[in-house]
């Protein structure tokens, strides 16, 4: 598509991407005006609005036969994430649910990987491990994506790598396979620190100082997680699930009234928010 969406898409703030995208439509016309619809449909999903992006996503419809893969994919990934995501609460995702997702997130995949569109084909396989939600099979959606961003030479893919190494690491941690999940996080870690995101740089930094710590390398994680507290509060971002994690190592160490003053610091940084 001639628009550039991931300039448009603050997901932090949904109602903001929503007025970014209305104003790029303004101009928009064929598959462009389709996919920034669809991205309009995904912000009120965020924001748990499922009914009014399922009907935006309807709206839609008619146009579909005569739209090109992108937009069609697109719209398929959309009404997946309407039935199954991150935003939706665990008791929300019903059979029935799981069974519409699925089959939007499938067909989005092979929409996506006929028409080599690689960052649609990861996007689709990585919404199925929120259908498929135990250990096990996160770790197998998780590979799946995996192998197709490393084979791909298309830039938007191959920016997936270190959120699928998160996965991948995340998945393993849950199974106890801690070494493995150690091995994953510090190659997602390593992607992390050639890019400019400082804040998803700070998270992979986190989640291979939670590994130490389950590994019972407690001075190692305890390293890690003072020199993240230095780093969250230079960039004016307490992290509560640092002090929660300086808690733990310090009540680990026998630290019982560092931990508790750690403790009461992740209570006040969560309330702040």
């Amino acid at each position: 598509m001639a628009i550039d969406l991931t300039s448009l898409w603050n997901f932090r703030d949904p109602a903001l991407s929503e007025a970014r995208f209305r104003a790029a439509l303004a101009d928009a016309t064929g598959d462009d005006a389709i996919i920034l619809r669809t991205q309009i449909a995904r912000t009120l999903g965020l924001r748990r609005d499922f009914d009014g992006a399922r009907q935006a996503l309807r709206e839609l419809e008619p146009l579909l036969h005569v739209a090109g893969a992108e937009a069609r994919a697109r719209h398929r990934l959309e009404v997946g994430r309407t039935h199954a995501s991150a935003t939706h609460r665990p008791e929300d995702v019903t059979d029935d649910a799981r069974t519409l997702a699925r089959a939007a997130f499938e067909e989005a995949r092979a929409l996506a990987r006929a028409n080599a569109l690689d960052a649609l084909e990861i996007d689709a396989i990585h919404m199925l491990a929120f259908v498929d939600t135990t250990p096990e099979a996160q770790l197998h959606w998780a590979r799946e994506a995996l192998a197709v961003s490393l084979s791909s030479l298309q830039p938007d893919a191959t920016r997936w790598q270190p959120s699928i190494r998160n996965n991948v690491g995340y998945a393993l941690h849950q199974l106890g396979r801690l070494d493995e999940a150690l091995d994953e996080f510090r190659l997602a870690l390593a992607l992390r620190e050639r890019g400019t995101d400082a804040s998803a740089t700070r998270v992979a930094r986190w989640m291979v100082a939670w590994t130490l710590r389950s590994l019972g390398r407690v001075d190692e994680a305890l390293a890690m997680q003072q020199a993240l507290e230095t780093d969250c509060d230079a960039a004016g971002a307490p992290d509560p699930y640092v002090f929660d994690e300086l808690s733990a190592l310090h009540r680990a160490r026998g630290d019982d009234a560092a931990a508790a003053r750690y403790a009461e610091q992740a209570a006040q940084a969560r309330a702040a928010k």
